[in-house]
Formats: structure tokens, sequence, C-alpha cells
């Protein structure tokens, strides 16, 4: 298939974009558009979904009936048995696609979602980079070069910043998968002089970019490739875990802006539509993760949580201190007894997977007279909204699930703050402790609750930061030491006892 037959596709004949090809992408995209604003809540986020699925089948549907037709050319100048393989091969690779996709989304676990999404990342920036590469060795058959095979400067623009970006997406986004699924540690791994190399590997990056608009030569696209690949791994490697909700939702708007910078390239609105939109919308999300944790993106992206401090923190020796332990039916007797109970679910009840038992020892609660909330920190777990996420799948109802901001004001009025399995998010250092490393970070204010049950699984770890909590050692505070979810089914079955 040539250029030219393409563009007779494409087009209307007279040079101009197919109109009805014009008006299908501009629906997808306003079902895009309607698909982030029902994400952007969870009783709606299954609409929303929906919504997004919609467009994604009018942008596919669209481009094969314009890019792959089924038949190109007159009688005497056919290619049908060639766009006919072609076609067969684009529904194969869909097919099979559309297999993988289906069997992870039945068999991955909700708390394994995180490093899903980190992977996903990977694989859209990987596609960027494929294309990239396509329109390189071969930009006559993408239209973007002249009769000599000289690429249009513009086009060197966007080939240049797609495989950047779409390079560093997919190497930070494999470290960050490393990092969640627990195959790397998740302590910021500090490299000698990381500063200086990250600096000089973006300079380097940045002017091969634009010395490529002027000399096309392999050795400058594939450096830049190589480079891009380098400074992915190196910016994702020295972040620690309690900054992957920001790392996920940059590597988010990266895989976007990819995506973006491929569809200039290709000459694809739905492609530009769509990239943009995650780009910005991850942006967004990036600046609002960081403000939750009133750092700055610019400190989260060139080193860990607290960086060096928090590193040694964490290995320094930890100061003796009394604490109150507890049982699961002293639990199930405070709690039954409250007027109100806040539980704070974090990164631990994800691992322990205790949101089902976490629901039903809630249902016992109210069946008993309690009124039950649930206060979730803006960066609880490994990614945007994971905590959220996992009470949805435990069928929580979607009204007593307050974000931070809503609901910090009533801790004081609270009867039970009941903390399961989240640490920083709820340590009262970083209002007062300037050496802090978590210090400046809106926290939730569970000391301020009468009585605090804090289910750890030993008193012997600390959070992501390295920093101890002030709460396990109050004296309203009762540590329950276990297991998140059998700690959760041991209350229940307390509950259920009854002879409280």
């Amino acid at each position: 298939m040539d250029i030219q037959s393409l563009l007779a596709a494409a087009t209307d004949g007279h040079g101009a974009v197919n109109p009805w090809a014009a008006v299908a992408y501009l629906v997808s995209g306003v079902f895009f558009i309607l698909a982030l604003r029902g994400l952007s809540s969870p009783a709606s986020s299954q609409r929303g979904n929906r919504f997004g699925m919609i467009g994604m089948t009018i942008a596919v549907v669209t481009t094969l009936v314009t890019h792959v037709p089924m038949k190109i050319g007159d009688a005497t100048n056919s290619y049908v048995g060639i766009d006919a393989v072609a076609m067969a091969e684009i529904l194969a690779a869909i097919g099979i696609g559309a297999v993988i996709g289906i069997v992870m989304a039945r068999r991955i676990a909700m708390t394994a979602m995180p490093q899903l999404v980190a992977a996903f990342h990977s694989l859209v920036g990987l596609a960027a980079v494929a294309v990239a590469a396509a329109a390189y060795l071969n930009p006559l058959a993408f239209g973007i070069a002249d009769a000599a095979g000289q690429i249009y400067t513009v086009s060197r623009i966007e080939m240049g910043l797609g495989i950047a970006i779409g390079a560093i997406t997919f190497s930070g986004s494999v470290i960050a998968f490393l990092k969640l699924n627990g195959n790397m540690s998740g302590a910021p791994i500090m490299l000698p002089a990381r500063h200086v190399i990250n600096l000089g590997t973006l300079a380097a990056i940045i002017g091969l970019v634009a010395y490529f608009t002027f000399d096309q030569s392999p050795w400058v696209f594939w450096t830049v490739t190589a480079l891009s690949f380098l400074i992915g791994f190196l910016l994702i490697i020295p972040i620690g875990g309690a900054d992957m909700p920001v790392v996920v939702s940059m590597l988010n708007s990266y895989s976007g802006w990819a995506a973006a910078a491929m569809g200039f390239t290709l000459g694809n609105t739905a492609m530009i539509i769509t990239g943009a939109l995650v780009g910005s919308s991850g942006a967004i999300l990036s600046y609002i993760m960081c403000r939750a944790m009133n750092r700055s993106f610019i400190s989260v992206i060139a080193g860990g949580f607290g960086g060096d401090d928090a590193a040694a923190g964490a290995g320094g020796a930890k100061e003796q201190r009394p604490w109150k332990p507890g049982s699961a039916d002293d639990a199930a007797f405070l709690m039954s007894q409250a007027e109100n109970v806040i539980i704070v679910p974090g990164y631990g009840m994800a691992v322990a997977q205790a949101q089902h038992a976490l629901r039903e020892m809630g249902d016992l609660l109210k069946k008993e007279g309690v009124n039950v909330k649930y206060a979730i920190h803006p960066v609880a777990g490994r990614m945007p909204g994971h905590m959220n996420v996992l009470l949805a799948e435990a069928n929580v109802p979607y009204d007593e699930v307050f974000e931070l901001e809503d609901i910090n004001g009533e801790f004081a009025q609270c009867d039970v703050a009941f903390v399961i399995g989240a640490n920083d998010v709820t340590n009262p250092s970083a209002k007062t402790d300037k050496s802090s490393p978590i210090y400046g970070m809106p926290v939730l204010d569970v000391e301020k609750a009468k009585t605090v049950l804090f289910v750890k699984r030993s008193m012997g770890g600390v959070g992501y930061a390295g920093v101890d909590n002030d709460v396990f050692y109050m004296d309203q505070t009762m540590m329950l030491l276990g297991d998140a979810k059998k700690m959760a089914d041991d209350i229940v079955k307390a509950l259920n006892g009854g002879g409280h």
C-alpha cells in the first residue's frame, strides 16, 4: 500500500480530511471527556468506563475504515489482496490483545492494580517507541517525507519528542512495576552524583532532539532512544515507595503526551485528542498528589520521599517507648460501645486483602447503631484512588467514604479511630517536627480521637518514609499487632459472638 492510496482513503479526494472521519474522531473525543468525568467519582466510575470503551471503539473502527480499506484503486490498479492480508493481521492483533486483556482483568487481584497500571503505562510507552521507529525507518509510508526521503522538520520534532517521552515512559514504568510488585526494594536507591547524571542526560536528549531537526542520521535517532531509555531508569530508581502515587500519575501523564506526539506523526486526530486528555489529566493529578504531600513535583522526581534523610532514618536505631497492646475482643467491645467510628485504611490493608473483612466489620457495627465512616488520604496506597478502588470492590457504600479535607475535622468528635495498615498518612510529626522527612504533608488527625485502635503487623517496622509514628505511644492508643485481615476477621467473630 503506497502513501497515495492511504491519502485517497483518508481524504475526500481533494486533499481535505474525510469529514465523516473528523466527525467520528470528534465524537470519540467527547466520549473520552465523559469517561474522565465519570472516573472522577467511584459512584460514576462504571459509567465512565463504558463511555471510554465506546469512544475507543469508535476511534478504532474509524481508523480501520479510513486507513485500511478493503479495496484501493480502480479496476486496473487494485490492492485487494494486500489490504485483506493487512486487515487480517490487524484484526488478529486486536483479537490477541483482547484475549490477554480479558484474562488479566478477570485474574488480577485488586491489590495488584498499582503494578498492573504501571505495566500498562510501559506498554503505551513501548508502542510510542515502535511507531516512531517505524516512521523513521519508512517515512514515505507515513507521508512525513519528501520524494528524496528527507523527513519534514516538523515531523522530526514530533518524532523526537515521541521517541523520547515514550522511551522514558517505558523504562520508568518498568522500574515502577518492579518496585510495586516487590521484585525491587521500595526504598530509594540513591546513585552517586545522580542529579548531575540526570541533568546531563536530559540536556543531551534535548540537544540531540534539536540537532535531529537538521540531521536525520541514524546515530542521532538511536542515541536519543538509548538515552531516553536510560533516563527513565535513572529518574524512577531513587524514588521511594511513599512517592509511588505521584510516580504512577506522572507516568500516566507521560504516556498521554507520547501518544499525542505519535498522533501528530500519524496524522491521527483521535490519538492527539486522547493523548492530550490523558497527558493533561495525569499532570493535574500529579499536581494534586504533590499538593496532598506538600511537596513540589520537581522534588519528587529529583529523589525519594525524604531523600537521603529518610533512608538514614530507616536504618537508625529505634527508640524504645512504652505502648499499650490490645486484642480483637478489646477492639470489638470498644467499637460496639461507640457512637462514631472512623476507619482509616492504608497499604497494609491492601497487602493483607482485608477490605472485605473490614466492610463486614463496618456492617456489624452499623447494625449495633454505630455511625461508621471511612477516611481516605489522597496518597494512601500505591496509586491515586487505591483505597477507593479496594473499598468499592468490597461494596462499601460510597456515601460512607470521605476524603481527607472532608473528614479531618471530625476526628475530634470521634469515639474510635480504627487505623488499619496506614502509617505515614496518620503521623502527627508531619505537623510538628521540622526535621521529619514528611514535615508539611497533610495527614489524617487520628490522634484527636478519644480512642485509637491501630492495626500493625509489628512494632519493629516503620512506614516508607522511614520515621516512627508518635500515635503508637499515645495514652489513648491501643496497638493491635498482627496480619490486618486476620485481625479484622477476629474482630468480626468477636462482634458476632455478642456480649458487647
